[in-house]
């Protein structure tokens, strides 16, 4: 029986009850009675009749969708975004099938990303540690590429960091934010699709595309050399809901960290980062605020005028974060800033004593960690 049917046969049902309710006692017992055949009425029984099967696909093929290079859910035959009404005057079995949907988890053939995590990530009751790394051609675990194949592994990668952390009685998640898409070669379907016109919010789009193009220079800039003959153009497949840094942290956030056991959450952002953080914070401020205890960052670009966090992070940030950047000042002086958030110390260092200001700034902020109290400020 379609909805239409049965909100007909409420309706006439109501106008029966408001006659009645006009009338003397007869019509009064008439009423009664009258309400009483309406509650023995179950809709959800009178919605299911006709209704098909509640048995839908497991897989984004099995419903015809697929992500496109954009990172887009699309019906692969029209190339259209999905269509939640898939069958008229069936409200439930569109609600089910939708539900379904988004029960469906990446195929064989969707690019995925990845983090690491200690085996207590989730199960640690007291602390947290989550590592977050610069922007660039760094992957999960590494400060800087620089560092690892001109110095050694304990000055570029987080692996010190890591070590002293679960020394310390931590779980650790280590992220992986620069892990956006994969390069696919350019076909004629995907010139039709990339043509349409994108629902994503223009800024949201005008970031990827940047961050796309800054890394394919950078590639290009090598490949020219290695293999000049190449023709082929390619194009970005972005990874679901991890398609920029800021969308793989909230990711990372609402499957994992929000789930983890432990009462007190650190963070140690690097760079971009920082910029990362605070984006989560905009999106989820109260769900932070009530997890994470303390933020060391280290030469963090956040901005909180261009990203326009609100006052209430901002006064979150003066008293939960700390900013340790490149200075010639002393370890830990204050160094002036022009934002109204979080501290900013001096890292003790321009160049540090490997050659790189990375190297002191992220020693510098690994005091952070040291007591579970919070970050430490001059």
């Amino acid at each position: 029986m379609s909805i239409s049917i049965i909100s007909l046969i409420w309706l006439t049902l109501w106008i029966n009850m408001a006659q009645l309710q006009q009338g003397g006692p007869d019509e009064k017992e008439k009423t009664t009675a009258l309400k009483d055949l309406l509650s023995r009425i179950d809709l959800d029984e009178l919605m299911k009749k006709d209704e098909p099967p509640l048995e839908f696909p497991d897989t984004l093929e099995g419903f015809e969708y697929a992500f496109n290079e954009k990172g887009q859910l699309r019906h692969i035959t029209t190339g259209e975004p999905f269509v939640f009404n898939a069958r008229e005057d069936l409200h439930r079995w569109n609600q089910k099938r939708y539900e379904a949907l988004g029960e469906v988890d990446a195929t064989e053939s969707e690019p995925k990303n990845f983090i690491f995590m200690s085996e207590d990530a989730m199960t640690n009751p007291d602390k947290l540690m989550v590592l977050i790394h610069g922007s660039g051609v760094v992957r999960a675990g590494q400060w800087a590429r620089r560092l690892i194949i001109n110095e050694d592994l304990d000055s570029g990668t987080q692996i010190p960091y890591i070590k002293r952390a679960m020394d310390e009685g931590y779980g650790v998640i280590v992220l992986n934010p620069n892990e956006n898409y994969i390069e696919v070669e350019k076909t004629k379907s995907q010139v039709q699709l990339s043509s349409d016109g994108s629902d994503e919010p223009a800024e949201k789009r005008e970031r990827k595309d940047k961050t796309f193009k800054e890394a394919k220079k950078r590639r290009d800039f090598y490949e020219k050399y290695r293999n000049p003959q190449k023709e082929k153009e390619m194009v970005p497949l972005y990874i679901r809901d991890n398609g920029s840094p800021e969308e793989h942290l909230i990711y990372v956030w609402d499957h994992f960290i929000t789930h983890s056991a432990a009462e007190n959450t650190f963070f140690v952002a690097h760079s971009y980062g920082g910029l990362a953080f605070v984006e989560l914070m905009i999106q989820r401020e109260a769900d932070v605020k009530n997890k994470v205890t303390a933020v060391a960052l280290t030469d963090s670009v956040h901005n909180v005028w261009h990203q326009e966090a609100g006052k209430t992070i901002r006064e979150w940030m003066r008293e939960n974060c700390c900013n340790w950047v490149s200075s010639s000042e002393p370890l830990d002086t204050s160094v002036e800033s022009m934002l109204p958030d979080c501290p900013r110390v001096s890292a003790g260092t321009l160049f540090g004593e490997h050659n790189h200001p990375v190297y002191a700034e992220i020693e510098a902020a690994g005091a952070c960690y040291a007591s579970s109290t919070g970050v430490r400020k001059t």
